[in-house]
């Protein structure tokens, strides 16, 4: 656990050691006020709620986030660190876990730092700030989703730009899995059962029933066990690597 502990402590002073860091959170911060306020239509709706300040959400992350987990991995095999990495007393799955959460404090930040948000909400009107919370929450689970598919997908390649495409056609194919979009490509021909598995992969079903505020057990199960088998995909692509 304290080797865990020191490999976030020490990715997590990477983050803010070079401008990128501080670049993301001011993006992310401008463009969820951008997309809340002038796409979502804040004022305009007149409803005290932060619902056009989630529903942007999924989206924003499936360009920024990628931009988070590109570095997971591509990097420290393209710079051969990951060799040196893996050669101290920690093992794969300490290493991916301990870059893994690095990751998402560092994106819990960027959450936390849209407070001024609901701090205006409440100045308007009479939230539910019940459901505001369970909104956050499942915002800071679905973020987590996004990087444990972006650490995957950062351990397969050495490319950081190769990493990052391939991570937003994974996560862009889980966003629509509901949707016909993707349906349509399997009704033709596989069973139903498999359709119906398939729809209840989709992020953006289960995001919105916790952005409602209706924190369903089985929303939990599935980002908890979505982040559990992509980080455990990353530590076999690892050490598939390491092999090699």
């Amino acid at each position: 656990m304290n080797i865990t502990k020191a490999l976030v402590r020490r990715e997590l002073r990477s983050y803010f050691a070079t401008p990128v860091a501080y670049v993301f959170i001011v993006i992310f911060l401008v463009l969820t006020g951008t997309f809340t306020f002038n796409l979502g239509g804040f004022y305009e709706r007149g409803q005290a709620d932060l619902a056009p300040f989630f529903n942007f959400h999924p989206w924003l992350y499936l360009f920024l986030v990628p931009a988070i987990a590109m570095r997971l991995w591509a990097e420290e095999r393209k710079t051969g660190t990951v060799e040196l990495l893996l050669t101290l007393p920690i093992t794969p799955w300490q290493a991916v876990i301990g870059k893994y959460i690095a990751a998402w404090i560092f994106t819990g930040i960027a959450l936390l730092l849209t407070f001024p948000i609901w701090i205006t909400v409440n100045y308007l009107g009479e939230p539910d700030n019940g459901a505001i919370l369970a909104g956050y929450l499942g915002s800071f689970l679905m973020a987590g989703g996004f990087l444990a598919i972006g650490s995957c997908m950062s351990a397969i390649t050495r490319n950081q730009v190769i990493a990052f495409v391939i991570t937003v056609v994974v996560c862009f194919g889980f966003l629509l899995a509901g949707f016909p979009l993707v349906l349509d490509v399997f009704s033709g021909w596989a069973p139903q059962a498999l359709v119906d598995g398939i729809a209840s992969l989709s992020f953006l079903t289960h995001f919105a029933s916790i952005s409602k505020g209706v924190i369903d057990f089985r929303d939990l199960v599935y980002f908890a066990l979505l982040i559990a088998a992509f980080l455990y995909a990353s530590m076999i692509v690892l050490q598939w690597k390491q092999a090699d």
